[in-house]
């Protein structure tokens, strides 16, 4: 049986208009992501792409008038939510802003990050070394370093970049949920980062908790309504005319 926290359990999310969204757990959240590839799409680029481009309208709307003087530090692992971050990244440097891409494990990344990797590479956006990131000067930092499947502490070069990013204390945004979280309980077998907001992809995860994530949002990343019903999850779509809506806890 699944050891879930009581608190987590208490939560329930709804949007700004008192819909409720169905939470799942980190094992929910890959049948998701597994039926969706293999069965009714999105494939695995066209979510990312949603999910970085919806970080960066975020990232736009948290920074303000001041967006286009603002330096940003993105945060990036080498799975797909580092390959939203990187996405982020290129989005927000198209538009002449000050971005710095630090990659936690250049050397492994997976294919679709890679290519945003790639794409973003034609970019205004400077990619720079874990080891020089505390030279940089941050007003915004976003956080991509871990996804859903954390099951351990952070460690090594990951571990060192979340104590940056804390003791900045520079306003973070996180994507999915906070590095370092278990997206099911809500616990933090170590080292994780404390943002000011999280947005989530999809649905909340069930350890998204008032403590850990900040102003919560939900993002669609194109996922039918169908991928949902294949799971026999209670789905009405929470987003009506936008992409990103707010989340609260009761």
């Amino acid at each position: 049986m699944l050891d879930v926290p009581e608190s987590a359990i208490a939560k329930r999310f709804f949007t700004d208009t008192g819909l409720e969204v169905p939470a799942v757990t980190a094992e929910q959240m890959r049948q998701v992501d597994r039926i969706a590839m293999a069965e009714t799409g999105p494939n695995l680029f066209q979510m990312m792409e949603n999910a970085g481009r919806n970080l960066a309208l975020l990232a736009l709307e948290v920074l303000g008038k001041g967006w286009h003087t603002a330096n940003v530090v993105v945060l990036a692992g080498g799975g797909g939510n580092g390959g939203g971050g990187i996405c982020a990244a290129r989005h927000l440097a198209n538009r002449d802003m000050r971005i710095k891409l630090c990659l936690a494990e250049p050397d492994r990344l997976g294919e679709v990050p890679s290519l945003q990797r790639k794409v973003f590479q034609f970019t205004s956006g400077t990619e720079i070394e874990a080891a020089h990131v505390r030279e940089e000067p941050a007003d915004l930092i976003l956080d991509a370093l871990i996804g859903y499947g954390v099951q351990s502490a952070p460690r090594g070069i990951v571990a060192e970049l979340i104590h940056w990013a804390n003791e900045t204390k520079a306003p973070i945004l996180a994507l999915d949920l906070p590095s370092g979280v278990n997206a099911t309980t809500g616990e933090t077998p170590g080292a994780c980062i404390k943002p000011q907001w999280t947005m989530t992809l999809a649905l909340p995860k069930m350890g998204l908790l008032p403590n850990n994530s900040g102003d919560l949002f939900l993002a669609d990343i194109g996922i039918p309504a169908g991928t949902y019903r294949r799971m026999g999850l209670r789905y009405v779509g929470p987003f009506g005319h936008r992409f990103r809506v707010p989340l609260t806890y009761r």
